[in-house]
């Protein structure tokens, strides 16, 4: 493969003719110990700012020690209204909007919603006080 330095003159003379002086030099003709010093300086401050980003604050949460971050996060996996505890994608929308979970929203806020956004939550208690689901499961069983 034989190199047409010819060619490469005139590449170089038109990109210097449309972008100018700067565009052809080589990098390394302005560095020197002055530049080098600057950049390192420039890298040790970014490195220590990413540091203090990921250093992470832990605290003590059910006998663990789990980081901050973690504990401030939004968790809206268990249904206000029937308290069961969600992994269903399907469930996300209807917690995001209704705030409740999918067969909560088809059993008491579909058709009602006008009532639903004004506050009104239907009572699912047992006879001792405590909160029942309220869910049906695939026998037909009230868990």
């Amino acid at each position: 493969m034989s190199t047409d330095y010819d060619k490469i003159a005139k590449i170089e003379q038109a990109i210097k003719k449309k972008y100018g002086e700067e565009a052809i030099k080589n990098p390394l003709s302005d560095w020197g110990q002055d530049k080098e010093k600057e950049y390192i300086e420039q890298v040790k401050k970014v490195s220590q700012i990413e540091k203090s980003k990921t250093k992470s604050e832990k605290e003590e949460y059910n006998g663990f020690l789990i980081d901050k971050k973690l504990l401030t996060r939004d968790n809206k996996r268990a249904c206000p209204v029937c308290a069961h505890y969600s992994f269903n994608v399907r469930d996300d929308v209807y917690f995001s909007k209704w705030d409740c979970c999918r067969e909560c929203f088809i059993r008491w806020v579909e058709g009602r919603e006008e009532r639903w956004t004004q506050g009104w939550r239907p009572k699912i208690e047992n006879e001792d006080g405590k909160r029942e689901s309220g869910r049906v499961d695939e026998d037909g069983i009230s868990s």
